[in-house]
């Protein structure tokens, strides 16, 4: 079988094509026969060796799975062959607030990830799909849906009628918009793309910024709201972005912290939290109950996932390569058993 590992100092790229032959079944494992797989930022993070903690060469990387059982061990209970699952991020986090032993093992980092013909998880990481989410759909679910999901109704307590502002529209930024305008809000969003803007506001955004023609975007979210600002940020920028995200936020609004994209090292004053009463929230993904949930969500609403473009399982690099490019609107995809 084939799979794809990290081996960050190789001379041709980071992500190497190998074979392998699977190990037996555990009797409480479940093995799936992946379908598609969809990359998110933290991939190319990881392929460079400078995520969070060090990747250990050989890993297999990608957090986001859809396939089909195809094997359980005699003890597992709640899935079967043939069933259709995604995997979780978190395999351990099943519900309730995180502790370090939850969010330990994380796929495509700690552990082996889903980009392989062959997965094997405890039936715990793997959660059942609807029927109306194909594989290439439900493989965008488990890291950039399901933080999408925290950062509007876990920490930013989103209501109907309150307002959201989202950065970007990569996959965090339009699942979110796609959630906060199905929960009944108002949604301002960014880019440096007004083709990209008008794509958000057919999805249903209330207003598009174009951050480079606008580059002081934090008074033009201010004028939209009335001087008011908005209810609740989705931070994906990080140090470079949060200060203006800060500038945006109403009197006890709340910043769903959660991503990196200016970078790692760089410094924002977070003083203005102080007047005006403002939270900031970690987001790091989800728990299996908030997956559960949304899901439901998903299915009520008719919420289809924003698929920018799918490789093939050999344009694995390509696909890495073209969101390295940051051309994509929502999710890239590459599909694994055809």
């Amino acid at each position: 079988m084939q799979r794809y590992e990290v081996h960050p100092a190789h001379p041709s790229g980071p992500l190497q094509r190998a074979a392998f032959e699977p190990a037996p079944l555990g009797d409480a494992e479940v093995a799936v026969a992946i379908k598609a797989v969809s990359l998110n930022f933290r991939d190319q993070l990881v392929c460079r060796n400078t995520y969070f903690s060090p990747i250990r060469d050989g890993l297999v990387p990608c957090s986001d799975g859809a396939g089909e059982v195809v094997a359980v061990g005699r003890d597992v209970r709640g899935l079967k062959v043939g069933d259709r699952v995604a995997t979780l991020f978190f395999p351990h986090w099943q519900g309730g607030a995180p502790d370090a032993a939850q969010i330990a093992g994380a796929l495509g980092a700690e552990m082996d990830g889903a980009l392989s013909e062959r997965f094997v998880a405890r039936e715990s990481g793997l959660i059942r799909l609807p029927d109306s989410l194909g594989y290439a759909e439900a493989a965008t679910l488990p890291c950039a849906a399901l933080t999408a999901w925290n950062s509007l109704f876990e920490a930013g307590a989103l209501k109907p009628g309150q307002t959201v502002l989202l950065l970007g529209t990569g996959g965090v930024s339009i699942f979110a918009l796609q959630f906060a305008k199905a929960a009944g809000a108002r949604v301002i969003i960014t880019s440096s793309d007004d083709a990209k803007l008008e794509r958000a506001r057919r999805l249903g955004a209330d207003h598009g910024i174009n951050y480079r023609s606008t580059p002081d975007w934090a008074q033009a979210v201010l004028r939209l709201t009335g001087g008011q600002g908005v209810d609740v940020v989705v931070e994906v920028g990080g140090p470079g972005t949060l200060e203006r995200s800060l500038a945006s936020l109403r009197t006890g609004g709340r910043i769903a912290y959660v991503g990196v994209l200016t970078g790692l090292a760089a410094q924002a004053n977070p003083v203005a939290l102080i007047p005006k009463a403002a939270s900031i929230h970690g987001i790091f993904v989800g728990n299996r109950a908030m997956f559960a949930a949304m899901l439901e969500a998903i299915a009520a609403h008719g919420i289809r996932p924003v698929i920018d473009r799918e490789f093939a399982f050999a344009e694995a690099p390509a696909a890495l390569e073209y969101m390295r490019a940051g051309s994509h609107f929502g999710k890239i995809v590459v599909r694994v058993g055809e």
